[in-house]
């Protein structure tokens, strides 16, 4: 677990809001205070585009499944479909009464979903040139805080402490209840279990099909300003979480232990964090800065 500092970079767009890899790793996308998205060479720290269209700060984006397309989502209620390559908008699409808090593409990124502050999911046909939503899924009780779309289901997490699975094969919904606000969420490579951050400290790891929780993971500290974000590294063997002060902790799958703290930054909040989808290497956002780190050779 010897990782280390690869790479740092200010995106200069004030406070990090997102940040993100690309379906392979090879660039990221930054979310800013500053109303951009800026596409990024994380090796580098090469900005290579910028998406300007945002009204006010951009929360999160996502990046198609052949790397084509961007979608964001922002505090402006918006959302907008961006070409990669000329960097303008192809859509956007402004259904919701509340600010964006996350956003996701379904597998062959037809389709695109979104949660709000409105306590509601919307998808939308991309392709298509209707604006409204082919569905609009409203049962949480609170705000939406993260999105997990995987072949078959369309899972949500709400500050209303509930993890709800949308099964759009049969049109079905399993409720699992928490009971304290969920912040953000993390899914395990094999799709069997869900990691929730809460705003007690803890993330609970919970069986996806049964619904009951296998262990919580406590150590890090919270933050009433950002959510602290959560993930699993490579072959599920670690858990990471952002903390208060610029620490990431990471926690043994298993044993739900801290087998390590990786101080990042000047001190901030981690903001942000993202796994990278087939390697040893994770984005760290951290006030203006974002930073890669990655495992050491010898530990490979």
């Amino acid at each position: 677990m010897n990782y280390s500092l690869r790479n740092k970079f200010d995106c200069n767009q004030g406070a990090i809001r997102a940040v993100r890899y690309n379906i392979d790793g090879n660039y990221c996308l930054s979310c800013g205070a500053d109303r951009k998205v800026k596409l990024i060479n994380p090796e580098s720290g090469l900005m290579i585009k910028s998406y300007t269209a945002h009204g006010d700060e951009v929360n999160d984006a996502t990046g198609s499944c052949d790397s084509s397309f961007i979608l964001s989502g922002s505090k402006d209620k918006s959302i907008i479909y961006w070409d990669v390559i000329t960097g303008m908008p192809i859509r956007r699409i402004r259904t919701h009464v509340g600010g964006i808090t996350c956003v996701s593409f379904n597998d062959d990124s037809s389709v695109a979903i979104s949660g709000s502050r409105d306590n509601s999911v919307q998808c939308f046909d991309i392709r298509s040139r209707s604006l409204e939503p082919i569905q609009t899924l409203k049962e949480a009780k609170d705000c939406i805080t993260d999105l997990i779309v995987t072949d078959n289901k369309i899972i949500s997490s709400s500050l209303d402490g509930t993890i709800r699975y949308y099964d759009i094969r049969v049109g079905e919904l399993t409720s699992d209840k928490i009971g304290i606000p969920i912040v953000a969420m993390a899914i395990t490579s094999d799709n069997q279990c869900i990691l929730a951050s809460c705003q007690d400290e803890s993330i609970r790891l919970t069986d996806l099909d049964g619904g009951e929780i296998l262990t919580e993971y406590k150590g890090h500290i919270g933050s009433k300003d950002y959510r602290i974000e959560c993930g699993v590294l490579k072959g599920d063997g670690y858990v990471i979480s952002g903390s208060k002060f610029g620490e990431v902790i990471v926690y043994d799958f298993l044993e739900a232990n801290i087998v390590k703290r990786l101080q990042i930054g000047s001190g901030n909040t981690i903001s942000s964090l993202c796994v990278h989808p087939s390697n040893d290497q994770m984005l760290f956002a951290s006030g203006r800065e974002v930073q890669v780190w990655s495992l050491n050779d010898s530990d490979e």
